[in-house]
């Protein structure tokens, strides 16, 4: 017997995506904050919850452009020249939102790092919903 599984709207799990992206990125700005004493957010739900929400949308429209642009340093560093990136965004978004402060290069270098190393723990929860959302769309029973 071949039955189907209904697939999720993608509209559904864009939105899930982003909220877990918008969440991962507000967690790793408490844990900057809590490890790096330069950078800090005032204490405040509202602007830890607009740095996540600017961050998010820097890393989404701006990273790939500048990660494009600097290729060649990307590849001859081994990939090491993507926290300097990741740096830029960091610094780019503390300067959007005005209650966020970030320090001077070394605090933002390791707050970035910080927020990276947040968003890899927090990959196998987003793996797994992508894995749910690209299931097999049809599946062979052999006994039912």
């Amino acid at each position: 017997m071949i039955e189907a599984t209904p697939r999720r709207p993608a509209s559904r799990t864009l939105a899930a995506r982003l909220l877990l992206t918008w969440l991962g990125n507000c967690l790793g700005v408490v844990v900057a904050a809590a490890i790096v004493p330069a950078i800090s957010y005032g204490e405040s739900l509202g602007t830890l919850l607009l740095a996540g929400a600017i961050l998010a949308l820097v890393n989404f429209a701006l990273r790939p452009l500048v990660i494009l642009l600097t290729l060649p340093a990307v590849i001859l560093s081994l990939g090491t020249a993507l926290l300097l990136v990741n740096t830029l965004m960091l610094a780019l978004t503390s300067a959007l939102v005005g209650d966020l402060r970030v320090g001077g290069f070394f605090s933002t270098l390791a707050g970035a790092l910080l927020i990276s190393l947040v968003n890899l723990a927090l990959r196998p929860w987003r793996k797994r919903e992508r894995q749910r959302r690209d299931g097999p769309r049809v599946r062979l029973v052999l006994w039912r």
